[in-house]
């Protein structure tokens, strides 16, 4: 039986390994693997926006049926930011640790640390337009703890759980995740 290919639109190296860690039964090919080079302008105003545009770009180039996701860090006491600005919520540069720092500065003395990590996927087939969400509930950590993962994982603590996706196997953090959910999602959709 031959492999099913999926597109997805991410030049995220960790995005693209974890993807393809949660659907092994997939051929899963990222922008670099298509020979797109350019960036993507994500000028949303939601994560599902942002899917969106980025799914359909990659439709477009390859007329395949195209994944793209985006995904949100959304602390409760800040009304949900830093949300759709989650990548650049420190400035244009994407840098984790300044965008941690400042999330950790702005929480400093807030003892509401409840968050979510939201991430919506975006799948684009010609004129149908699907999405899959998936949401984890949990806390912002007092400092930066672990060394797996990427972006907050190291400041945010999945409810049920006392460490940090940073600190937790990618064995455990790829099958409770926000990514994980959603993707649980898109394969329940797949294998219809």
């Amino acid at each position: 039986m031959t492999q099913r290919t999926l597109v997805f639109a991410t030049g995220n190296e960790h995005k693209l390994s974890e993807i393809k860690n949660m659907l092994p039964e997939f051929k899963i090919l990222g922008l670099k693997d298509i020979g797109v080079y350019e960036d993507i302008v994500e000028d949303g105003t939601t994560l599902e926006e942002n899917a969106l545009i980025k799914a359909k770009f990659l439709f477009e180039k390859t007329n395949s049926p195209s994944l793209s996701e985006d995904t949100g860090l959304e602390v409760d006491v800040l009304g949900g930011q830093p949300g759709v600005h989650t990548a650049r919520f420190a400035g244009e540069e994407r840098d984790p640790v300044q965008n941690m720092q400042k999330l950790l500065h702005m929480l400093d003395g807030k003892k509401d640390r409840s968050a979510q990590f939201r991430t919506v996927i975006s799948l684009v087939n010609g004129s149908e337009v699907l999405y899959f969400e998936g949401i984890v509930r949990g806390k912002i950590a007092e400092k930066m703890s672990g060394s797996e993962g990427f972006g907050y994982d190291p400041i945010f603590i999945p409810d049920g759980y006392n460490d940090t996706f940073a600190d937790l196997d990618s064995s455990i953090k790829n099958t409770i995740s926000h990514r994980a959910r959603a993707v649980k999602k898109l394969i329940d959709y797949l294998n219809k």
